[in-house]
């Protein structure tokens, strides 16, 4: 971008996060532990992120286990996977998850009584722990140049080669 800027050329209209970028970024964000009723903990595990461009969302599939005390040292290990959209959040020049939409969860092996109770909560158990997620911090040698070129990130879109973040001039004050 700073070459871009620096020999005469048009500003950059966009920054691309890789897939490759994206999915090292909120690897470092897990395992991520979420109590049940208060006597369960679910457990989710990095997802595998898959860009879906076109309906501009991110797929994202997990590994998940079920633990806690009413289960006398048992786990159950399973899969979850669910789809988000994304929004930028300028407090801390992250891009996070919204709308999380939990298509499935399923734990191998669950008693009856807790397949019940893992149906009736889990879902919504699952789409607070991917709500809000960090998926990418903007790196702070590329926010030090887009504020020296007055411009901040504006709207997201997933394409095939990553995340695309346009970059608009700031809003001038007065």
């Amino acid at each position: 971008m700073l070459s871009t800027a620096c020999s005469g050329k048009a500003l950059p209209k966009h920054v691309v996060v890789s897939p490759e970028k994206l999915q090292q970024a909120v690897a470092t964000r897990f395992p991520r532990p979420y109590p049940v009723a208060g006597l369960l903990q679910l457990e989710l595990q990095a997802p595998r992120l898959q860009l879906l461009p076109e309906t501009d969302l991110i797929k994202a599939q997990l590994t998940a286990r079920l633990s806690g005390p009413v289960l006398k040292q048992q786990t159950y290990d399973g899969r979850m996977e669910a789809d988000f959209g994304l929004r930028y959040e300028p407090t801390d020049r992250s891009v996070r998850a919204q709308r999380v939409k939990v298509h499935s969860l399923t734990l191998d092996g669950l008693p009856p009584a807790l397949a019940d109770m893992l149906n009736t909560y889990g879902p919504s158990i699952a789409e607070q722990a991917l709500g809000e997620l960090v998926l990418y911090q903007m790196e702070q040698k590329d926010l030090a140049l887009m504020d020296a070129l007055d411009m901040q990130p504006g709207a997201m879109r997933v394409t095939p080669r990553g995340l695309e973040i346009a970059l608009e001039r700031k809003p001038q004050t007065r």
